[in-house]
């Protein structure tokens, strides 16, 4: 049950983001003060971090609501955490917070081994 509930949330939560990145152009997305990390990425590698995170969303919830193969759901949480892997990196070398992008990794890496 845990499972499932964070499982929806980071669907929630990548989904939105993803959508915000790939729709929205990168000037608007780097006004905001947690986006920072933008000034590192050329637009092209900012859609593309947005479309893995709306695949990655999607990922975690369809396979879980349609019930056809759940282990998309198990690759999704892998990927999604290896994904903010690299955001925490990228916010360590910033020398920028890293709780947000740290506290989606593990919850990631929960779905991932309770899936």
């Amino acid at each position: 049950m845990l499972t499932s509930t964070i499982q929806i949330l980071l669907a929630i939560a990548f989904t939105l983001a993803g959508v915000l990145k790939v729709v929205r152009p990168k000037p608007a997305l780097a006004a905001n003060p947690h986006m920072g990390w933008m000034v590192s990425f050329t637009d092209a590698q900012v859609k593309l971090i947005g479309t893995a995170e709306l695949i990655g969303g999607i990922g975690l919830i369809l396979p879980m609501m349609t019930g056809l193969a759940p282990l998309l759901a198990r690759l999704a949480a892998i990927l999604l955490a290896t994904l903010m892997g690299g955001a925490v990196a990228t916010h360590i070398i910033r020398r920028e917070p890293v709780a947000v992008p740290t506290v989606l990794a593990l919850m990631a890496a929960v779905v991932a081994t309770g899936r």
